[in-house]
């Protein structure tokens, strides 16, 4: 990891294509407060992920890996220590820059979906693109071709509750694509769902990862799944037990190879 970087005058820049190092995290801490009393969260957390990296943080529940992928998707502050994404220092950018940044340039795909309710399908993928002001024309192109991708271009009329979970997450994954950020977090994305949707999720990301070189973090506490990232990341109590190798990374690799290869303009 690059510690120089954090020395140089100019932390706050864009992203660009000399970048290597899409996360950059030094001596990170994060601690609560309750009932008067500090609660340690994460405890002198250093690492840093490569651009089109498949790469896991595991741990039992409690260990701090959603804080963690939290605050690498900009949603929550540090305690103290260092966070880059994309070359930008996170504690250096004002509330707009972060907006931007969550915006156009990181996606998080929940467990929980997070869709919006009272919009259908083709409404909660179209939302992002809205807010960054794609043209009308443009946009509902976009958002037909990201449901057609998952496999929902019959269902884009229906609302979050007629849809099942596995449909649902298909849709989060769709509206995560919609600003075609370089960076995906994912937490728990399989989380709610049986094996055979878990398998039908992970295809999806990744063949993102493959096609678009699309870095994606995820967050999981299933080790068949995490064992075919790049690399896992392990916690324990808030701090780092391990950073290795998936056993199965290679047979990703293999799997992938038996799906064609899409175009990035496929997406």
């Amino acid at each position: 990891m690059n510690l120089e970087f954090f020395k140089k005058k100019d932390l706050v820049k864009p992203l660009s294509p000399e970048i290597d190092e899409v996360v950059m995290v030094v001596n990170l801490k994060k601690s609560f407060f309750l009932k008067d009393k500090e609660v340690a969260a994460l405890k002198n957390i250093s690492f840093s992920v490569k651009k089109g990296e498949f790469f896991v943080i595991k741990g039992a529940s409690g260990s701090g890996k959603t804080t963690l992928l939290n605050i690498l998707g900009a949603m929550e502050t540090t305690t103290s220590g260092r966070v880059a994404i994309n070359g930008k220092t996170l504690d250096l950018l004002s509330e707009k820059q972060l907006t931007l940044l969550r915006r156009l340039e990181i996606a998080t795909i929940y467990q929980s979906y997070n869709l919006i309710p009272v919009l259908n399908a083709f409404q909660n993928v179209e939302l992002p693109l809205m807010l960054s002001g794609l043209k009308e024309e443009e946009r509902l192109l976009r958002t037909k071709k990201l449901l057609k991708l998952v496999g929902l271009e019959e269902r884009m009329e229906h609302i979050p509750e007629e849809l099942s979970g596995g449909e649902q997450q298909r849709v989060a994954i769709a509206r995560s694509l919609s600003n075609k950020p370089n960076i995906i977090f994912a937490d728990e994305p399989t989380g709610n769902l049986d094996e055979e949707i878990q398998i039908k999720i992970m295809k999806i990301l990744e063949g993102i990862n493959r096609d678009l070189g699309t870095t994606i973090i995820m967050v999981t506490h299933d080790l068949k799944l995490a064992e075919r990232a790049d690399r896992i990341l392990e916690l324990k109590n808030g701090e780092i037990l391990e950073i290795r190798e998936g056993k199965d990374k290679d047979k990703r690799t293999k799997d992938l190879e038996k799906v064609e290869a899409k175009d990035p303009s496929f997406y």
